[in-house]
């Protein structure tokens, strides 16, 4: 039961509607099957995951033009032949294959092995984890057209593996985990979520049950009586800390967009950052056309950071993503041998621009390496400006 459609974004077909229909339905009876109020965070896994329903569990074109929003691999193969350095410096390091969660359409699985193996550096497996039926398939499809004689290297998993040797890659893959809500209002610190009204899904805050999202929650919210609303993710730091304890020797790599903690529960961010994306636009309604839209939160990098030491992985680098990029050798790659290239004229480009601009995606994503057993100096964080995690570092 969604609401009446924002006729601001574009209007979806009827078979699409009644999909999304359908899912809320769906949803609303989980509601009153768990009591007339779910947690954001249980919305938000049925709106994305909920089988052959939700967003990322059903057929609909998700990334690219055809779809609601573009990720960094389809912009231009620059951006996976720069983490190729990387990869191939760990591998050189650790031995062992490929991870990578999330892959998206695979254009950064082809583009990345490509590269590799131009360098004479391919891995013996790249593994892909992903939860999406229809990303699979696609996936499955392109490694076909452009690899077809190396087809037999890539690997499909459903569940990550108990050890990880070499390197794991997440390419915006936190942000779509789903978060919980908290709502301070007044001085009373709550828990948000969902009920069902005649009019539709509508917000409705209980209080918090004593635990780790409550503990979390009167640890970040910065001190007040105004509103505050903001967003724990346990889910994604439960994926870090996963990733962390099966790590052997490697190197894993989150690159999301987000902040470190002491930035992103800033005073000053008293909305949040929960956003919506449905054909290539954003906004802030989780409610309309469930099903058929994205829900992602910016990801609190302190947290992340942690959940890592405590599985006692080591923090190896963070960073922006257009440092770290630069680090890898973009601009060179860029040039391709041109000694008159220049970062300026790198900025130009623009696939590139929205790669490295400050007002792009430059300074808002930022790149995370966790390892163990992997020496230093990594190469995209060696000559990269770091960023603090505000944990003593």
């Amino acid at each position: 039961m969604p609401p009446e459609a924002d006729f601001s974004l574009p209007h979806p077909p009827p078979e699409a509607v009644s999909h999304s229909h359908e899912l809320a339905e769906r949803i609303a009876n989980v509601i009153g099957e768990e009591g007339g109020w779910i947690p954001f965070s249980r919305f938000m896994e049925l709106a994305l995951y909920a089988p052959g329903f939700g967003y990322y569990a059903a057929g609909s074109r998700k990334i690219g033009g055809e779809g609601d929003f573009v990720t960094a691999p389809e912009m231009t193969p620059l951006f996976a032949r720069s983490l190729a350095m990387q990869v191939r410096q760990v591998l050189e390091r650790t031995g062992g294959d490929i991870l990578e969660l999330g892959p998206g359409t695979g254009s950064l699985a082809v583009d990345l092995f490509a590269e590799l193996k131009s360098q004479g550096a391919a891995p013996s497996r790249y593994r892909l984890l992903e939860v999406s039926p229809d990303l699979r398939e696609r996936q499955r499809a392109l490694v076909a057209e452009r690899l077809p004689g190396d087809a037999d290297r890539f690997e499909w998993l459903e569940v990550l593996p108990d050890r990880i040797d070499g390197v794991l890659l997440a390419n915006e893959v936190l942000d779509v985990l789903p978060c919980a809500l908290v709502h301070r209002a007044g001085r009373e610190i709550l828990e948000r979520g969902v009920v069902v009204t005649e009019a539709g899904f509508a917000w409705e805050d209980m209080a918090l049950p004593d635990g780790e999202l409550k503990r979390r929650a009167h640890g970040v919210i910065p001190p007040g009586d105004y509103d505050y609303l903001t967003e724990v993710n346990l889910a994604a730091e439960g994926l870090v800390r996963s990733v962390a304890a099966a790590l052997g020797n490697g190197l894993a790599l989150f690159i999301d967009y987000g902040y470190a903690q002491n930035e992103y529960y800033h005073p000053q961010r008293s909305m949040g950052t929960l956003r919506c994306h449905y054909r290539h636009r954003f906004h802030n309604d989780p409610f309309f056309l469930p099903g058929l839209q994205d829900i992602t939160a910016h990801v609190d990098f302190t947290a992340m950071a942690r959940a890592a030491q405590s599985a006692d992985a080591e923090i190896m680098g963070f960073t922006t993503q257009a440092h770290f990029l630069i680090s890898c050798g973009l601009a060179v790659l860029l040039a391709d041998g041109d000694p008159n290239m220049t970062l300026s004229r790198v900025k130009t480009t623009s696939a590139v621009h929205r790669l490295v601009s400050p007002s792009e995606m430059g300074d808002l994503f930022k790149v995370l390496g966790i390892g163990r057993g992997v020496e230093t100096p990594l190469l995209g964080f060696q000559s990269a400006r770091p960023l603090s995690l505000g944990i003593g570092e």
